[in-house]
């Protein structure tokens, strides 16, 4: 599984984060997706590679803009994980 972490500029209300949320998950098939407009990201998870370029261009259709788009490896950790 993929994390992507996507810094956006413009969002400042709940219906801003709604309108990201949304337009991801018409876009690509992914697990989840949160956005934070206090964090000024999106945090997306995927089971899938998600083209980043593909990922501007969907934020940017809304009307936000897409400042850095950053991916990393994820894994669940359970309750019980050791480091």
């Amino acid at each position: 599984m993929r994390k992507i972490t996507v810094k956006i500029e413009g969002m400042i209300c709940p219906m801003c984060e709604s309108h990201i949320c949304d337009a991801i998950r018409k876009s690509f098939l992914v697990r989840k997706v949160t956005a934070s407009r206090k964090a000024g990201e999106a945090v997306i998870l995927a089971d899938e590679p998600v083209s980043h370029e593909a990922l501007k261009r969907a934020v940017d259709s809304t009307g936000y803009r897409v400042l850095q788009v950053r991916e990393e490896p994820w894994q669940k950790r359970s309750l019980f994980h050791r480091s």
